[in-house]
Parts: structure tokens; sequence; C-alpha cells
């Protein structure tokens, strides 16, 4: 069983450079791809990015790519998404996802527990 508690949301302003940051609890974190997916208003949820187990693989939507880095701390059971540049499209809550042991996939069906969300809203 992982829980997942996502914090570092807000209210933004267009350029700003918040950081998300999902804690983790259990002691699998460590053998888990993480990732962060975010759900605009009236939009399915997208993956925005995501990280293996090792930290060596890294995957991100193209909307975000040299804007928002996903990072991880074992130590601290934490994954992060550092966010820049932000724009109004952005506007979204965002989710952090644990997928099982030693799965690497972008793909929402495969991630086994979700975070409640944060909610980062962009002004322009």
């Amino acid at each position: 069983q992982v829980q997942l508690v996502e914090s570092g949301g807000g209210l933004v302003q267009a350029g700003g450079s918040p950081r998300l940051s999902c804690a983790a609890s259990g002691r699998t974190f460590w053998s888990r791809a993480m990732g962060w997916f975010r759900q605009a208003p009236q939009k399915e949820r997208e993956f925005v990015a995501g990280i293996n187990w090792t930290g060596d693989s890294i995957s991100y939507v193209d909307s975000v790519k040299g804007r928002f880095t996903i990072s991880r701390d074992t130590a601290k059971n934490t994954v992060y998404l550092q966010m820049k540049t932000l724009k109004p499209e952005d506007t979204a809550v965002y989710y952090c996802a644990a997928g099982p042991p030693y799965v690497w996939s972008s793909g929402e069906s495969l991630y086994e527990y979700w975070g409640q969300g944060t909610q980062v809203t962009v002004s322009s």
C-alpha cells in the first residue's frame, strides 16, 4: 500500500516557478516509477512527467519539455515537479501517481496509487 500526498500548488502568476512535492508512504517507493498527471477543467487527465525507480529514465509531455523537471529523493520518499515559465494553460489539478514495482510507463492505466491532487492556477 502506498499513500501519496501532494503539496506546493496554489495561485501563481504567469512566468512563475513553483515546485510541487509528493510525499509517499510505504517501503516500496524506491522500486516504483512515479508520475505527475494533470487535469484541466473539462479536459481529460493527461500525463505530464514520469521518472523510473532509479531516476535515470525520465519522460515529459511535449507541452512541458524544457519548462518542467521531475526528480525524486528516495531517502525522503518524495518526488518533485519543478515548474518554470508557467502559462495560463498549465492551470489544472496536478496528481502524483505511483506505478507497480519495476514497471515504467507513461500510461495512466498502469499507475496503481494516486494522490488527492493539488490545484495550480496560473494567472495572466
